[in-house]
């Protein structure tokens, strides 16, 4: 596109919403036309770039979703419980949606594939083009390696984070079981007491806190001669931010549709 694309924040002044703020104002390809925030935040009706730190930038954060209106694609990172005003107001203005919101339930999973016949919609668990190759690296390894190797998921975030395990994890676990396997794959999530035997067909997950750690993942094959592990570490929020803003441009005048990270990068 010629001009700027324009975003339609929801969730601006949380911490990714700070992120993304700082990521757009340092580039020229894209600017933010609205700032969304649950009514009653304490910001609400502050200048976005004055909460994320880089001065005055025109955007007042406001609770009124129809703000969105304003952008080319919306790219919510809220909370859950505000997910499906999300999905209805991007329906209503007919908008496409990037929503990186973790812990959505089964229902609001549903909600997205419904609205993706009207509007383009990516939801991810984890906007990291990083992740989306360690997904897609981890798919390919267990084709590879069969079922003579176990595979186990540990995560670790930040002492902060209020869901375990981890969205991304969840989205690594479901990647890696094969959906033709005779056995149907089962999740485990940790392991104490006489647990017995190890199903060959379980994939274990398992959740680590503490400090300030902004994301690790790694997915481990445990055959009997060797271990294959594959990690991808975060190192700073600001990733996550330029992953949202790579998959607005991708979503940006797409037919509607349920999309990918993976699709972002051209790996499906």
């Amino acid at each position: 596109m010629s001009t700027a694309l324009r975003i339609a924040l929801v969730g601006a002044a949380g911490r990714m919403g700070v992120a993304i703020t700082r990521a757009v104002q340092a580039r020229d390809d894209c600017t933010l036309s609205a700032a969304v925030e649950r009514p009653g935040a304490p910001s609400i009706g502050a200048d976005l770039g004055q909460l994320s730190g880089v001065g005055p930038i025109g955007v007042e954060l406001s609770d009124d979703l129809g703000a969105i209106g304003r952008g080319d694609v919306v790219v919510d990172l809220s909370l859950p419980e505000a997910t499906a005003d999300v999905i209805a107001a991007a329906r209503a203005a007919r908008l496409p949606l990037v929503c990186g919101t973790t812990g959505l339930d089964a229902r609001l999973q549903a909600q997205f594939k419904s609205v993706a016949a009207e509007i383009a919609v990516l939801v991810t668990a984890n906007l990291s083009p990083g992740i989306a190759l360690l997904t897609a690296f981890a798919e390919q390894a267990r084709e590879a390696l069969g079922a003579d190797y176990d595979i186990e998921i540990v995560e670790m975030h930040h002492r902060n984070k209020v869901d375990a395990p981890s969205g991304t994890a969840l989205a690594l676990a479901q990647a890696v079981a094969p959906s033709q396997a005779e056995e149907r794959y089962s999740t485990v999530f940790g392991r104490r007491g006489r647990v017995g035997q190890r199903r060959v067909a379980e994939v274990g997950v398992h959740a680590v806190r503490g400090g300030g750690v902004f994301g690790e993942h790694t997915v481990i094959f445990a055959g009997e001669h060797e271990r294959v592990e594959l990690t991808h570490r975060a190192s700073s929020r600001e990733l996550f931010a330029l992953g949202a803003l790579k998959a607005a441009r991708f979503l940006y005048q797409r037919p509607a549709g349920l999309y990918t990270m993976k699709q972002v990068l051209g790996l499906a």
